[in-house]
């Protein structure tokens, strides 16, 4: 019911002032569990995904959204969970893994859609980075469930870091066709299959976005770009105090 409400509340304003458009809507399922596994541009990606589909899909989202004190924190906990999301602990890097695949196997085996960023956390610069390979691979081969690859287009565009006001522009979503891991059933702990497994649903995520592949992890990457910023800092401080 709730769901219902947000998705009219907010899905309904982001369709009509953003006009995003969908190409690939018949690869979804009319019932029955699937895991939507989507590339990671922008924050709204988990809102503007939902706002385009006839079904409930459940997101995960970090702890803290639902646990702030105040009432603004309960008004951030209730459009968290409106919206379809669930928290889990991100407070140990392993814990929130078994966490996130545990909520992943309870919403497939309702018969609902899991949606799921491979990367692990939002792209730093638009290009698509390597996925890793447990909590979606596990949670697909643990279920049996279709995987159905996403790519968001241009989400990040729309508010870029540092802009308060989003631009109104068109984003874009294509959904490709379900991708069938049976043969591999059973087989959730072994490192290759899982590789193997995310490595495909990275490639036609690859191929319905048109992005540029970057064989690293996002977090790696941004650690890089957080390590130069910081380099150029203390230079350019170093610079004006020898002057």
């Amino acid at each position: 019911m709730l769901y219902g409400t947000m998705k009219v509340a907010i899905g309904g304003p982001l369709k009509v002032a953003f006009r995003p458009w969908v190409e690939g809507l018949e690869n979804i399922p009319a019932e029955g569990a699937a895991i939507m596994a989507s590339n990671h541009l922008s924050f709204s990606d988990s809102f503007f995904l939902p706002a385009v589909l006839d079904r409930k899909v459940t997101f995960i989202a970090k702890a803290e959204y639902f646990t702030t004190p105040g009432v603004k924190g309960r008004l951030t906990a209730a459009f968290f969970k409106g919206v379809g999301q669930l928290p889990v602990d991100r407070s140990g890097a392993r814990g929130a893994g078994e966490a996130a695949i545990k909520s992943g196997i309870e919403v497939l085996e309702r018969g609902e859609l899991f949606g799921i960023y491979p990367e692990g956390t939002r792209s730093p610069d638009g290009r698509l980075y390597r996925g890793k390979p447990g909590g979606l691979a596990r949670v697909a081969l643990a279920t049996g469930a279709p995987v159905i690859p996403v790519a968001m287009i241009d989400t990040e565009k729309i508010q870029p870091p540092g802009k308060v006001m989003p631009k109104l522009m068109r984003p874009g979503i294509r959904i490709g066709e379900p991708l069938d891991f049976s043969r591999y059933q059973g087989m959730e702990h072994d490192r290759f299959v899982l590789r193997a497994v995310t490595d495909e649903v990275m490639y036609e995520i690859m191929k319905l976005s048109g992005q540029e592949y970057v064989d690293m992890y996002a977090t790696a990457a941004k650690r890089q770009i957080a390590d130069a910023a910081k380099a150029e800092k203390e230079q350019a401080k170093k610079a004006q105090q020898e002057k």
